[in-house]
């Protein structure tokens, strides 16, 4: 399946402003994914959907959209550099339920865009330079 490429953080950002409920997957793309579900590696069960990750904003988000899109572009990007034949690509769907880590995962998938490497390259310079990457919560106060 041929895909529309999003090169840009400002592209992807126009995209998630045009349309709510637009997710991202690291996977082998569409094509792999269309005939299954994701497993849950720890317990060796089926997932009634696909593990993605939300691209829109949280309500009590303040920041800009470009913050948003790299930090959640960032947080699953390791599945691609662990596996090359994984690669960010944009999708929307129904919501069937929730993963192990609290993930949506989505049913009735229809594919949007794949990611450029550069945007995601993008993202993780935007990323590292807007955020404190890597802090969780015993590294300091909480909020």
């Amino acid at each position: 399946m041929s895909l529309p490429v999003l090169r840009t953080l400002e592209e992807l950002a126009a995209a998630v402003r045009a349309a709510r409920g637009l997710h991202v997957r690291y996977s082998a793309g569409p094509d792999a994914d269309a005939s299954r579900t994701s497993i849950d590696t720890e317990s060796g069960l089926e997932l009634p959907g696909l593990s993605v990750n939300p691209l829109d904003p949280e309500p009590w988000w303040t920041r800009p959209l470009d913050d948003w899109l790299a930090r959640q572009l960032c947080q699953y990007r390791h599945l691609e550099e662990k596996d090359a034949e994984r690669y960010a690509w944009v999708l929307r769907g129904r919501e069937a339920g929730r993963g192990p880590d609290c993930e949506p995962l989505l049913a009735e998938v229809a594919p949007v865009a794949r990611l450029d490497d550069a945007l995601l390259d993008e993202a993780e310079e935007r990323y590292r330079a807007r955020f404190d990457a890597g802090r969780g919560p015993a590294d300091g106060d909480e909020g």
